[in-house]
């Protein structure tokens, strides 16, 4: 038999975070709360929405996929959060109530990234950001949905920073080296991911996650962690290793197609659930009590 190296980041994460695996701790243990502290507003659990694009309407439902899990999230109190999509359906996604990031992709057309920053920060978004892991493909710049992407400076991140009010979140953090720059240009918070593989053999957000929390000691950046998130034990493992919270993205996406909001309402309660189960059984009261010490890796 040949032998076949596996080069998807994804099953990489996977097995990585399925590594990680928690002691007991139940003496003098509570039950948890997961209630969080985030950029200055209160939300139900540290487990937000994902930036999702292109989500249309499923079961010939009035509202798309972006809407629903939009209203799921205010009625959840979390925080939403939206990728790639034009400023009409962010006006729409906006109306639902619920406190939305809206993360931009790095296009070549400058000009069209900071009107949709601008338009944002317009339409009442709780914070925006600039997505920067979806720049290369194959043949050079990426083209997304006919966009073609275009490389980010630290100069232009600290552009858009300065342009807006808003907190400034930079998705797409997978070093050190970015997560620093990200502080030095005044980001308010990162999201840590690979951005489901896009980069072969890329190592995974939790591996990486306490290198980047002790580098940013004292800068007052926050840090998101997504890919592979799945359940109260994944968001678990990412608050032990040093996120504030985590995102929950592909995972979500059944829930959402066959029951929309309701589906969605389901899934994060259960997560939410797991969550404060997990905690409680290692000891751990809140979010803000957590760290690695009842982590233990095969």
């Amino acid at each position: 038999m040949g032998y076949t190296r596996l080069s998807d980041a994804n099953v990489i994460n996977e097995k990585y975070l399925d590594s990680i695996l928690f002691e007991e701790r139940l003496i003098d243990s509570v039950a948890a709360d997961s209630s969080i502290e985030f950029l200055g507003s209160d939300f139900s659990m540290p487990v937000f929405m994902p930036a999702f694009s292109h989500l249309g309407r499923y079961n010939g439902r009035e509202l798309t996929g972006l809407e629903e899990y939009s209203i799921a999230a205010k009625e959840l109190n979390i925080l939403n959060f939206v990728g790639m999509t034009e400023n009409d359906m962010f006006e729409k996604i906006a109306a639902t109530g619920a406190k939305t990031v809206r993360i931009v992709k790095p296009y070549a057309d400058n000009a069209k990234l900071r009107d949709q920053l601008r338009f944002a920060e317009a339409a009442g978004a709780f914070a925006v950001g600039v997505d920067i892991d979806h720049i290369f493909g194959a043949n050079g710049y990426d083209i997304c949905v006919g966009e073609e992407m275009a490389a980010q400076t630290a100069d232009m991140l600290r552009s858009y920073v300065e342009e807006t009010k808003l907190p400034f979140i930079v998705k797409g953090v997978l070093s050190t080296a970015d997560a620093v720059k990200c502080a030095d240009i005044g980001a308010k918070a990162i999201i840590v991911s690979h951005h489901h593989g896009r980069l072969p053999y890329a190592a995974p957000p939790l591996m990486v996650l306490p290198e980047i929390k002790a580098a940013l000691a004292g800068r007052g950046v926050r840090i998101i962690v997504d890919c592979g998130i799945s359940s109260g034990a994944d968001v678990y493992k990412a608050l032990a290793l040093g996120a504030d919270a985590a995102a929950v993205g592909r995972a979500m996406l059944p829930a959402l197609e066959k029951d929309g909001v309701r589906g969605v309402l389901e899934f994060f309660e259960n997560v939410g659930k797991e969550l404060r189960y997990v905690m409680s059984f290692t000891g751990f009261p809140a979010v803000d009590k957590i760290d690695g010490s009842a982590l233990r890796f095969i």
